[in-house]
């Protein structure tokens, strides 16, 4: 929000990185987190408490080491960018923004870790709190370094890379100091580098199951690039995605909570009470596609401003709007399925659906629609 109102550039360049950045880091790490969801749930589940922390301590050496490789492609990510066909001058911004979020890599790996192991424990108002916390410190935080110092949009870069950062010590000195992880965090154990294969054949094919999904959404952003006024068009997407994104909140909540259950109580082998988690869950978010998609088809017209000063902007987002409450309404019930997924460990079906869905029908049929058919961004 704050970049929108820099300018076009910036928000264009800002956008691009952070696209850049969610397809070459950012969801192959909360993807390989994911596998958490499988391994602590069901340890959980089982009684075995004391594996929850070796389970986070293994997910964590193994983020860490898979993103210093990742940090020197987003270094590079502006000359990655205009390689691949992109506008010279939005490649450029993007590079510089991308630069400033490398930190936010290393600390997202941290966190994620940290949320999915307090999470697959039904302990979510730490989550709650320290998100809270962290995302108050960043508003504060973006505003002056977006606004009063020389950084400009940048700026933002950097406060995202502190509120990650600020999020993941949180956590993780409540992991430490809490009674209630007092049997699931028994301390740093040597046990925590083996088993790392084991880990990886779960782990690989979650984060290939939701990479999938998210680089679908990015390559949007990034074939944007490639229509008649890029600036417009990946602007008003990027608007469009992030706004998706934010409402997609509440669906993902949903998916956590069913994971969480699921791998419980299968971990318990009570597989029964599975199955009526799932009925409630789809029953709820239908319900709920329904209230959010109708908030944003009536607020449509005036939600660019919250981004953007251009009233360009802010009309071709409110055209794109109607077709991001229809997606979101669909993507509830995908997202309680999802979670069903992670839960039962069977990550490699969900990564398969991902690729048909998303590969062989959404992006074809988004590039016959946008250069074909000439529809542009909508």
């Amino acid at each position: 929000m704050y970049v929108g109102h820099v300018g076009e550039l910036a928000l264009a360049g800002a956008s691009m990185a952070t696209s850049f950045a969610s397809v070459t880091g950012l969801s192959l790490t909360r993807g390989m987190g994911s596998a958490l969801d499988t391994f602590c749930g069901q340890s959980y589940g089982a009684k075995q408490y004391h594996m929850l922390g070796i389970h986070m301590q293994r997910a964590m050496l193994v983020l860490l080491l898979v993103n210093i490789p990742l940090a020197f492609v987003w270094a590079n990510a502006g000359h990655i960018l205009e390689f691949l066909g992109q506008d010279p001058e939005i490649s450029a911004a993007a590079g510089n923004y991308a630069c400033f979020l490398i930190p936010s890599l290393f600390a997202y790996a941290i966190l994620e870790s940290h949320a999915r192991f307090l999470q697959t424990q039904n302990n979510v108002v730490p989550l709650i709190v320290s998100t809270g916390a962290a995302t108050l410190v960043h508003l504060l935080n973006c505003w002056v370094l977006v606004y009063k110092t020389s950084l400009g949009y940048r700026g933002a870069a950097l406060a995202t890379s502190v509120t990650y950062s600020i999020n993941a010590l949180l956590l993780g000195l409540y992991v430490r100091v809490s009674p209630s992880c007092k049997l699931t965090w028994t301390g740093f154990s040597k046990e925590a580098f083996h088993g790392i294969p084991n880990f990886l054949k779960l782990s690989i094919p979650s984060a290939v199951m939701v990479s999938l999904e998210v680089w679908s959404f990015e390559m949007i952003v990034l074939l944007s690039g490639f229509l008649p006024n890029p600036k417009l068009e990946t602007s008003a997407l990027s608007i469009s995605f992030n706004t998706c994104l934010m409402v997609y909140m509440i669906p993902l909540a949903f998916s956590g909570t069913v994971s969480t259950r699921v791998s419980n109580q299968l971990g318990a082998g009570q597989p029964r009470i599975v199955c009526i988690a799932i009925c409630v869950a789809l029953s709820v978010i239908v319900t709920e596609g329904i209230v959010v998609a109708a908030v944003m088809i009536l607020a449509r017209n005036v939600w660019g401003y919250c981004y953007s000063s251009e009233k360009e902007v802010v009309k071709y987002v409110g055209e794109m709007l109607i077709f991001v409450a229809l997606s979101h309404f669909f993507d509830g019930p995908q997202s309680v399925l999802s979670g069903v997924i992670r839960g039962s460990g069977q990550q490699k079906i969900g990564a398969y659906v991902n690729l048909g869905a998303y590969y062989l029908i959404g992006i074809p049929t988004a590039v016959l629609l946008a250069f074909v058919q000439h529809i542009g961004g909508k």
